[in-house]
């Protein structure tokens, strides 16, 4: 109704242009050796999930994919946390004994730049950080990675689409390169998707979820790729999304998801799906013979 208005005057925010023609965005995510492998967290099954270091495994395993969720503090600020509470993957209950249940939204940024994110998962990672966003983008893009970033829960933190890309922006990848084949923003809100391809329609987007197919006409004006777990799939559900184009002129991608051992990866990779979301993508990418450097050709 009001998205036009909405996209100028975001625009203007951003202070970036949306000068990407859309024909540059949508770059297939997988490539010619079999779906693409995406550390679900970073490698999650080997390092504490959504922190650097989770990252850095990845990287030295010689995955390009990572995936993260993005949440916000009380004082504004985006940080990468899957759960709304910061019980359990940090420190907060010994640190902050009195502020329970822990939300993420009640504590500042400078507060959760306190905790410890890496103890709960062995010793050799204590010490570690809940990042930034602008921390997070920062290494993957030292790591020569790409990213599917999650907007996790944005109905408790209305706007968080805007906010998120004015980060992206900031930080430099909302440029032609990144756009074209190293971002991916997704959420299990198709609001918050639409929201997305609104405010950046040369950003690609992603769906988490298994909308009817009856209902992917809708879905393919404003996602790139519907995104379902492991369990809801099938080769003929495979096989319509990828009859319907996405926004950007190609094929709606599949990416499935939370995938740790190789017959479930040999299976749903023999129903062509793009991209396999995993803890463990060292066993995915063995399982499915996925070339390191395939993934966003």
């Amino acid at each position: 109704m009001h998205a036009r208005a909405v996209a100028v005057t975001t625009t203007a925010l951003l202070g970036v242009a949306l000068l990407t023609p859309l024909s540059h965005a949508g770059t297939p995510l997988s490539g010619d050796d079999g779906p693409s492998v995406v550390a679900h967290r970073g490698a999650s099954g080997y390092a504490p999930e959504n922190t650097l270091a989770a990252v850095d495994k990845a990287a030295e395993m010689g995955i390009r994919w990572v995936e993260n969720d993005v949440q916000r503090t009380r004082d504004g600020e985006l940080v990468v946390l899957h759960d709304d509470s910061l019980r359990r993957t940090t420190d907060v209950e010994e640190v902050f004994p009195d502020r329970s249940p822990w939300k993420v939204k009640d504590f500042t940024a400078a507060e959760i730049a306190r905790l410890d994110a890496g103890s709960w998962f062995g010793s050799e990672y204590a010490g570690a950080r809940v990042p930034t966003l602008e921390q997070y983008v920062d290494r993957v893009e030292h790591n020569h990675q790409k990213l599917l970033l999650e907007l996790k829960n944005p109905q408790l933190y209305p706007g968080i689409e805007q906010q998120t890309l004015k980060v992206l922006a900031n930080e430099g990848w909302l440029d032609r390169r990144h756009v074209a084949g190293r971002l991916v923003v997704q959420s299990f809100s198709a609001d918050s998707v639409r929201t997305v391809h609104e405010l950046k329609p040369a950003v690609k987007t992603g769906f988490l979820g298994t909308p009817r197919v009856s209902d992917l006409p809708e879905y393919a004006e404003f996602t790139d790729q519907i995104n379902p777990s492991y369990g809801s799939l099938s080769m003929s559900y495979v096989s319509s999304v990828h009859a319907f184009t996405g926004p950007h002129g190609r094929p709606m991608e599949v990416l499935t998801w939370t995938v740790d051992d190789a017959d479930t990866a040999r299976r749903v990779a023999g129903y062509d799906v793009d991209g396999i979301i995993t803890n463990r993508p060292d066993v995915v990418r063995d399982a499915v013979g996925e070339d390191e450097d395939s993934a966003g050709r």
